[in-house]
């Protein structure tokens, strides 16, 4: 199988279709070879339009999603990015290409290590993979540019709010398994008190682990 092909033929006819028309987001899809974060047995339908597992019952964020969350962040070659979920590494991977740092949190061990390990081998210098519960009190930084959920959760905690800069943008997919669909949303802080909110596009992915109704908008 021409796995370049099939690369190319997920951007043309799943993620542009959707509405993802950044050629910053779009290269980077090209370039970032998502085979490369799957198992063998799965790597021949990588891009194919479906969320893909990864183990220990968690699934790769579909193709559409990757590129319409990498286009509402509208990352900066400058930017400090906060990733919750690092799963295989392949959104990590492409959001590494778009900004200065990525800071990814990650709470599966297993996750963890296999995700650092493909970095690594990948030559990607510009990411520190956590492991990590992103609910528990952590040394954070005192700000980022952008934060990205890679997972559902019911709602945003106010600890990941206050950690974005003013202009910084948060996208986050809202919403439990006891919904047929989750909403995927973009928060941008407008100022030390306000932030604004946009309803992007529905879809389902799996929840990040430990993010449920009894969480408590942690302060730390």
């Amino acid at each position: 199988m021409d796995l370049q092909q099939a690369r190319n033929n997920m951007i043309e006819q799943q993620v542009r279709p959707w509405d993802v028309l950044d050629q910053h987001v779009l290269d980077v899809l090209s370039l970032v070879p998502r085979d490369s974060f799957l198992e063998p047995a799965h790597q021949g339908i990588a891009y194919s339009d479906y969320p893909l597992p990864i183990g220990h019952g968690q699934h790769m964020l579909k193709p559409t999603v990757d590129g319409r969350l990498l286009q509402a962040l509208l990352l900066e070659l400058t930017d400090t990015v906060l990733e919750i979920g690092t799963g295989s590494g392949y959104l990590t991977a492409c959001l590494a290409r778009l900004c200065a740092h990525v800071d990814s949190i990650e709470i599966i061990p297993e996750l963890a290590d296999a995700a650092k390990a493909r970095l690594q081998t990948m030559g990607v210098s510009n990411v520190t993979v956590l492991h990590q519960d992103a609910t528990s009190s952590w040394d954070a930084r005192d700000g980022y540019n952008a934060i990205a959920f890679s997972g559902a959760i019911p709602s945003i905690p106010d600890f990941y709010r206050n950690k974005l800069k003013i202009g910084g943008r948060l996208f986050a997919l809202i919403g439990d398994t006891s919904q047929p669909t989750m909403e995927a949303v973009l928060v941008t802080r407008v100022s030390e008190t306000e932030w604004s909110r946009e309803s992007l596009f529905e879809t389902n992915v799996d929840p990040l682990v430990n993010f449920d109704s009894e969480t408590p908008s942690f302060v730390f």
